[in-house]
């Protein structure tokens, strides 16, 4: 009997769309035709159009299209507007999208209300386009190539911005394709991504050259509930461990911080279960991102219309408002329970992950 979706993503079978969309336009690269051979050798349904436009055909139940656009996988083709790099601070210098869209189902998703139409999932058939794109940019950077701590690290490509990259890779190997090119590239340079999900044994024999830093996305158990069809977090962690343990330099990306009851205690068992699985480890490049909950109104009404029924307090109670450099504003938390957070973080990582560099808080 074939496994259950959120059965084969904890047995570390990764995610596996139901029908895949594939625009006319795709078929004339390598990279799409090779998507559509691993997603026919999975058996999910190959759906050829006539052209380049989407058809998704969705029902007209809000709860069934959603449902049907999360589980529905596009190869399109990245128009030059998407391979121009933006800047992804406090992460990196330049976002690099390898797909737009993730197949998760957390009820604080951070692509709600940035992503234009219903969730689904596009993975871009041109990758040798935008990778053969990246010179450009190398020593123009203001987060890393143009920091004095951070320089270290080169100019940084963050490829998780829109997307989980792992959660994609058993369909589109892209993942795979990009650590071994960065591993090629004699260049200060550094690519960046980070996943909820924990297959990473097609990673673990690439040369990569220690170009690529995988970050898991971790929160504790009790907020597990938010994060439906992701790896458990004791997956992720030990895949983040057979990373280092395979030459990876590494990271936690502890996100969002939620500040509900019994966050203290619950943050406290999580950071020692993560320093419990690094125990062993000798001279890990390990660092920590640290990300509080926040949310837009936009962001908000998308999340309340996909997950009617979450427990997640988006409420006005504790938070305040924060404009951003876009001229738009979100909710945050109150300053009060900011530095609280902050001092714990900062504290408890200093004690129990003492080689651990915490990159930035916000």
């Amino acid at each position: 009997m074939a496994l259950a979706r959120q059965d084969r993503i904890a047995a570390g079978e990764g995610w596996r769309p139901r029908r895949l969309l594939v625009t006319r336009s795709s078929l004339g690269f390598a990279q799409g035709r090779a998507i559509v051979e691993r997603a026919a050798a999975l058996g999910v349904e190959i759906v050829e159009l006539r052209g380049d436009r989407l058809a998704l055909d969705l029902p007209n139940d809000p709860r069934r299209a959603y449902a049907l656009a999360k589980s529905t996988l596009a190869v399109v083709v990245a128009p030059p507007s998407k391979r121009r790099l933006q800047p992804i601070a406090p992460s990196a210098d330049w976002r690099v999208d390898l797909a737009e869209g993730c197949p998760a189902h957390c009820s604080y998703c951070y692509l709600a209300g940035s992503l234009k139409g219903p969730p689904i999932t596009r993975v871009y058939a041109n990758l040798d386009e935008i990778l053969d794109g990246l010179a450009a940019y190398v020593g123009q950077g203001r987060v890393t190539s143009g920091s004095r701590d951070r320089a270290h690290e080169g100019t940084t490509f963050e490829a998780s911005c829109y997307t989980d990259p792992l959660a994609l890779e058993p369909i589109t190997g892209a993942l795979s394709t990009t650590i071994a090119w960065f591993g090629r590239w004699e260049a200060p340079v550094q690519l960046r991504f980070t996943s909820k999900f924990a297959d990473v044994d097609p990673l673990l024999p690439l040369n990569h050259h220690g170009r690529t830093r995988m970050r898991a996305s971790i929160n504790p158990p009790l907020f597990g509930r938010f994060e439906g069809g992701t790896a458990p977090v004791a997956a992720r962690v030990a895949a983040l461990a057979r990373m280092a343990a395979a030459g990876y330099p590494v990271g936690l990306t502890i996100a969002p911080i939620i500040a509900a009851d019994g966050w203290e205690a619950a943050y406290s068992a999580l950071l020692d279960d993560v320093a419990a699985s690094f125990a062993a480890a000798r001279d890990i490049d390990l660092t920590v991102e640290l990300i509080t909950h926040r949310f837009t109104a936009a962001s908000k009404a998308v999340l309340d219309s996909w997950y009617p029924g979450s427990s997640l307090d988006m409420g006005a109670a504790g938070r305040t408002t924060k404009r951003t450099k876009f001229g738009t504003e979100k909710q945050v938390y109150d300053a009060a329970t900011m530095r609280a957070l902050r001092r714990f973080f900062e504290e408890r990582i200093g004690v129990v992950l003492p080689a651990a560099r915490i990159l930035y808080w916000t």
